[in-house]
Order: structure tokens, then C-alpha cells, then sequence
């Protein structure tokens, strides 16, 4: 019953944010949110800070991953940039008509307080920690990544328009959404398993977060950074 309850807590927070919210503040608060209630049902379930990965111990092995994974997320960016193929993943829509006002608000507010809180809360701390204890660290970690991968059947249907390699890849019309939607559940599906992994190799639910803060909020900054800044496009909510 209480992973029942947390996937429908999902499934509200994802229809709300993709269809209700209006405004950043807003999507930050159901995150939220959603959030306390993930925790609450984690409590219900009998799930210590322990075995979310949040206990005193568990922080600090986080702590130590965190600059690991970011540096390597950010090398990483950096060589892809340096390569002229690779610097068309970066002309997205979604960040190249950010004041650098909204820009500090996503990297600094919307992805780790909204984004990255709810969704590491939910597939690496609550839902992994619940199906571990009943099927094992396997069957958690394949659960929760499609889960995850599902979860961004939503966000992910402008994809195709936003992104330019995206849209050079898979076709920037109408007609080109849903294998757009496709190749975007199983790509975030891969990426659940990598956050798993981390998730169990460092045994903090820190270490994943940290990656995933990394990997949205550096690619918001350089994305917006490769486009000069500002530049006339449509924002990502």
C-alpha cells in the first residue's frame, strides 16, 4: 500500500506541474510539497534516515561524492562544447532567452529545490528504499528507472522543437513528438539506473542529487552561456 501511495502522489505532482503550475515559484512549492508527502509515507512504511541515505554518516559520504560527480559532469560538458558537433546539444530554447536573474533562479532555486529534490526524494530515496526492502537492490533499481523514465513522458513532448539536436536527430514537427517522447523515457530511464547506482555504490542519497544538479544545472548555464545570453527563444518551465 504505501508504494501505491507514493507512485499517485507521483502521478499528481507530475499533472500538476505540467498542467496547473503556472509560475517558477509555484512549481517550486509543489515539489515541495510533494516532497513532505514522499516523506511521510516513507515514515509510514517503517523507512529510517538510514535507509533513505540521509542519516549523519550517509551525508557525509555525499559530500565527499558530490564534487567527484559535478567536476565530472562539467569536464564533461566542456570537452562536448569544444567539439563543433557536439556544441548543438547546447542551442536549446529552453535556456538561451534567460535573463541571468532567471538563470540563478534555476541553477540556484528551481532545479535543486524543485527538480532535483522532489525527483531524488522520490525514485533514489522513498520508492528505491521501499522496493529494495521488498524485492532487493535490483528490482528497486529497474523499478524506480522506469518509473523515472515515465515521469518525463510530459515534460519531455516540446523537446523536439526546443533542442536543436534533438530536433536534427528525430525531426522538429508535430508528427516527430512521440518518438521524441519515446527515445526521452528510455534515455531517462538509462540515466535512473546510472542515479541508482550511485545511489547504492555511495549509500547517500547526496551523491545522486548532487549529479543530477550537476547535469541540469550546468547544462542550463551553458546552454544559455553558448547562446550569448538572453537571446529571443521560448523559456523552459
Amino acid at each position: 500500500m504505501p508504494v501505491v501511495c507514493v507512485v499517485a502522489v507521483l502521478v499528481l505532482a507530475n499533472l500538476v506541474n505540467n498542467w496547473l503550475v503556472r509560475g517558477p515559484l509555484a512549481y517550486v512549492l509543489t515539489c515541495a510539497a510533494a516532497t513532505a508527502l514522499l516523506l511521510l509515507a516513507a515514515r509510514w512504511d517503517g523507512l529510517t534516515r538510514a535507509g533513505l541515505g540521509l542519516d549523519a554518516a550517509a551525508l557525509r559520504r555525499g559530500l565527499r561524492w558530490a564534487p567527484v560527480l559535478a567536476g565530472a559532469v562539467l569536464a564533461g560538458y566542456l570537452l562536448l562544447l569544444a567539439v563543433p558537433a557536439g556544441r548543438e546539444v547546447f542551442q536549446d530554447s529552453r535556456a538561451a532567452d534567460l535573463s541571468a536573474g532567471e538563470l540563478l533562479w534555476n541553477v540556484l532555486v528551481r532545479v535543486p529545490l524543485g527538480t532535483v529534490l522532489l525527483e531524488e526524494t522520490a525514485f533514489r530515496g522513498v520508492l528505491w528504499a521501499m522496493l529494495r526492502r521488498r524485492w532487493g537492490a535490483a528490482w528497486a533499481t529497474a523499478g524506480s528507472s522506469l518509473l523515472f523514465g515515465l515521469w518525463h513522458v510530459l515534460p519531455s513532448r516540446g523537446l523536439n522543437r526546443a533542442n536543436a539536436a534533438v530536433g536534427s536527430a528525430l525531426g522538429g514537427g508535430p508528427a516527430d513528438v512521440a518518438a521524441t517522447v519515446a527515445v526521452a523515457v528510455a534515455v531517462t530511464a538509462v540515466a535512473g539506473v546510472v542515479l541508482c547506482e550511485v545511489r547504492r555504490r555511495s549509500g547517500s542519497l547526496l551523491a545522486p542529487a548532487a549529479l543530477h544538479w550537476a547535469v541540469n544545472a550546468f547544462g542550463y548555464a551553458l546552454a544559455w552561456a553558448a547562446s550569448g545570453g538572453a537571446s529571443p527563444a521560448v523559456s523552459r518551465a
